[in-house]
């Protein structure tokens, strides 16, 4: 089955072609080559995941910013990980990682502002959502991590960090 593009102007005259044995959808140029395809397998995934995030979007309590940070953290069973944020909030984190751990596991995690590199941040938490793949070449896999403990102290400096840099990115 193909399924003419009629709205998405970057795309005019393109097409979506559903192969049901194969379970792929292949994008179709306008002169009939077949520019690539993707399993609806990915496809499945991506939808959840957007899905998954998003929902999470509404139920935050605090804001949050873009910022790369080192952490630290490691399971319970002591297995030990280092990566970098993608996102920071009052709340929680997003961890970029090529292998997340699955929804529902808890962890402990170290983090370190830039604003001072020897005063770590410890807290707790739990792994809400997972981005098993790249979204779109602009999201990297990771996953949504709340903060089931952190101190006061801890969540104020996340939060006048965020703060600061939504006011600086909003004045450019």
């Amino acid at each position: 089955m193909k399924l003419p593009v009629k709205i998405t102007s970057r795309h005019l005259g393109k097409a979506l072609e559903l192969n049901t044995e194969s379970e792929t959808i292949a994008l179709i140029a306008e002169t009939g080559e077949k520019l690539g395809s993707v399993p609806w397998e990915a496809i499945i995934e991506c939808i959840l995941g957007y899905v998954e995030e998003a929902s999470f979007r509404k139920l935050r309590n605090y804001p949050r910013s873009s910022l790369a940070v080192k952490v630290r953290y490691q399971t319970s069973a002591s297995k030990q990980f280092e990566s970098v944020t993608g996102e920071i909030g009052g709340g929680g984190i997003f961890i970029e990682s090529g292998a997340p751990l699955k929804a529902g596991t808890e962890i402990e995690m170290d983090l370190v502002l830039p604003d001072d590199p020897t005063g770590q941040i410890h807290a707790k938490g739990k792994v809400a959502w997972v981005r098993p793949k790249p979204e779109r070449y602009l999201f990297f896999p990771g996953m949504g991590v709340q903060f089931t403990e952190i101190s006061e102290g801890g969540r104020a400096r996340l939060l006048d960090m965020v703060k600061s840099l939504n006011q600086a990115r909003q004045r450019s």
